[in-house]
């Protein structure tokens, strides 16, 4: 860690001076996706390089990542191995929809996260928020990384499904966590297949786990179909099966429900837990941060929220969320392969090229940001939805961007309201964290934090 001009500046993997050889570039990438940039990828707008015969290209410019990924994203298909791993939990839902079907999915699914529908989930995020500080009281130290899994996974699972059951719940986060931890871990014929069923051989603990979580979550959903209750009861799962289509009239079908649901578990706990880290971490590394943000804390308190409308009292703790995410980006990369021949920002992308859009690129690019790899939470003030801006892009870009945004920093400003207004948090392990990009962001260790009461 380095200070400059007042400013934190975190560890981060070293930046090359030039392109690595292919050989050393792919090794580096399979240990670190965001270790592996040149020096200058963090100046240009567009760059290209040719890897063992296959052409790649990195876009940073935010009007060729709007075009790729808006006004002409039918020429760009997402990866396999996308596919492949996150298929047999999220199925056909959202996240993995495209074209036509995708836009009729979101079309649905809008109304479920306005600020209204949001607002009826907060109790959720309190109740999970309460058990995770009644766990950290037993401890003068704690593992934070495995604690905002622990929690935010309870969060999701409260608002999905008001599982109030602890046993039940338990095991449903056991399923999501083996798998993610598990077979839901790319692998080497991953990269290397061609399709979906490629390799079949190396999926069957793949097809276990999904065998297993359709039954669960299928046994959910006949369970509240048989016992009804309406939107206003407070669970997405509610919410789901009143959701209408506002073009045709028709309802979500069962397995459609229980795709929408698990791809809400998959994309809501992981991504938040990992922005609460990171936030966290980089409050141990400015403490006068960390104070400033217990002070706008208590002067509203956490037991004062009653509506989504009251998150607004906290609006440096909210900028320090948009800073955590700036700086750790929760998916590092996003990646698509072109269909046919494309001209993208005067450039000529052919067919079969892969193109890499990279917020952990675009969120430290020096055009774009001043200081970009401090941690300077006040350039996100007055700025309510800094996403629209196209160089800020932790939820994705252009249409795309994850419907689910509001909903995990409402989650974030509780839990970490709740966390700041009962501890004073430090690190207790001397050695830095360095950020590590696999599919999502995740820390090179889990550091141990010392918690104090306040």
């Amino acid at each position: 860690m380095t200070t400059a001009a007042d400013a934190i500046v975190p560890p981060a993997p070293k930046v090359h001076a030039r392109d690595l050889p292919a050989l050393r570039l792919i090794v580096q990438f399979a240990r670190n996706t965001v270790s592996t940039m040149p020096n200058y990828a963090f100046d240009v707008m567009i760059s290209h390089r040719r890897v063992l015969g296959l052409d790649t290209w990195l876009v940073n410019d935010p009007d060729g990542v709007r075009h790729i990924l808006g006004s002409n994203v039918s020429n760009y298909r997402k990866l396999v191995v996308l596919y492949r791993v996150f298929r047999p939990l999220a199925g056909q839902g959202v996240f993995l929809a495209e074209g036509d079907e995708w836009r009729r999915q979101r079309r649905m699914l809008a109304p479920l996260f306005t600020p209204a529908s949001i607002g009826l989930l907060l109790p959720h995020f309190f109740e999970a928020a309460n058990a995770l500080v009644r766990r950290l009281e037993r401890s003068a130290t704690a593992n934070l990384s495995e604690a905002f899994q622990e929690a935010t996974l309870e969060a999701v699972l409260r608002a999905l499904f008001s599982l109030p059951d602890n046993e039940q719940r338990g095991r449903l986060a056991a399923m999501v966590r083996g798998y993610l931890d598990g077979p839901g871990r790319p692998n080497i014929l991953d990269g290397f297949a061609r399709t979906e069923t490629s390799f079949a051989f190396a999926t069957w603990k793949r097809r276990q786990s999904q065998a297993a979580w359709h039954a669960a979550v299928d046994a959910l959903v006949a369970a509240r179909r048989a016992s009804p209750r309406t939107a206003e009861h407070g669970d997405l799962l509610s919410l789901l099966i009143s959701a209408r289509d506002p073009e045709t009239g028709d309802a979500l079908s069962d397995t459609e429900i229980r795709d929408q649901g698990a791809t809400m578990l998959v994309a809501g706990h992981e991504t938040t837990a990992r922005l609460l880290f990171w936030a966290t971490y980089l409050l141990t590394l400015g403490p006068a941060e960390q104070a400033r943000l217990r002070t706008e804390i208590a002067e509203f308190p956490p037991e004062r929220v009653g509506t989504l409308d009251d998150l607004q009292h906290w609006p440096r703790l909210r900028q320090t969320l948009y800073e955590a995410l700036r700086l750790y980006p929760p998916a590092p990369h996003m990646n698509r392969e072109a269909i046919a021949d494309d001209t993208v920002l005067g450039q000529r992308v052919e067919a079969g090229a892969q193109v890499w859009i990279s917020p952990w690129v675009i969120h430290r690019h020096r055009k774009f940001w001043d200081q970009p790899t401090a941690f300077m939470p006040d350039r996100f003030a007055g700025k309510a939805s800094p996403w629209t801006s196209g160089t800020f892009i932790p939820f994705g870009p252009g249409p795309r961007i994850c419907i689910g945004a509001t909903f995990a920093i409402a989650e974030a400003q509780i839990i970490m309201a709740i966390l700041l207004s009962r501890f004073s948090i430090a690190l207790d392990d001397p050695r830095p964290v360095l950020p590590v990009g696999t599919a999502l962001l995740a820390p090179s260790h889990e550091p141990q934090f010392k918690i104090e009461r306040v």
